[in-house]
């Protein structure tokens, strides 16, 4: 069930770009970030903060499920899009969110979303985008920041890996223990 009656959450691009145009007229600066924000953590909360802290407006870019799958891989995202939307958009640092399906195949990005919006500032984590996409992204903002990652422990990838690994160990185990009874 997608419930989108939140105010921040716009999913017409175009609409969005109203939205942030209105914001620049009262001499807004908009930041716009891009994650999967699949099992929202303290890492993902401080980088928000941080971003929000640079500019007035932070617009929140979640990647749809579909391209969640493409790079990371078929059992992702945990979470489904409408809710890491609807997620994001109760953080108070967040002013808008909206889901971004913007590569192929081959996991170019085409950068329609930027273009549309054309923010002043991008931010990511330091060396999540090779060398020439950084450059593909300057090319449409008038500032480009990365921030180094926020948590040392904690990553959506290695808390599922960590979950995983503990539930095969007690399967393991227990189909050990079933067979030396059924040995008997």
């Amino acid at each position: 069930m997608k419930l989108y009656n939140n105010s921040k959450i716009i999913l017409d691009y175009w609409e969005l770009a109203k939205v942030v145009a209105a914001h620049k007229t009262l001499k807004h600066r908009i930041i716009c970030t891009i994650g999967s924000w699949d099992l929202l953590h303290i890492g993902h909360l401080r980088y928000l903060n941080q971003a929000k802290a640079r500019w007035d407006i932070l617009v929140v870019w979640a990647d749809s499920d579909r391209s969640i799958k493409l790079y990371k891989n078929k059992f992702r995202p945990i979470i489904p899009e409408n809710e890491r939307l609807e997620m994001l958009s109760y953080q108070s640092c967040v002013d808008y969110v909206t889901l971004i399906d913007d590569i192929d195949e081959k996991w170019d990005w085409h950068y329609e979303l930027i273009r549309i919006i054309e923010p002043d500032e991008f931010i990511c984590v330091k060396d999540s985008y090779p060398e020439q996409q950084v450059k593909d992204i300057k090319r449409f903002v008038t500032e480009l920041t990365e921030l180094p990652r926020q948590a040392e422990n904690t990553s959506t990838t290695g808390t599922i890996e960590r979950t995983l690994k503990t539930h095969m160990v007690e399967v393991d185990d227990f189909l050990n223990k079933n067979k030396e009874q059924n040995a008997k």
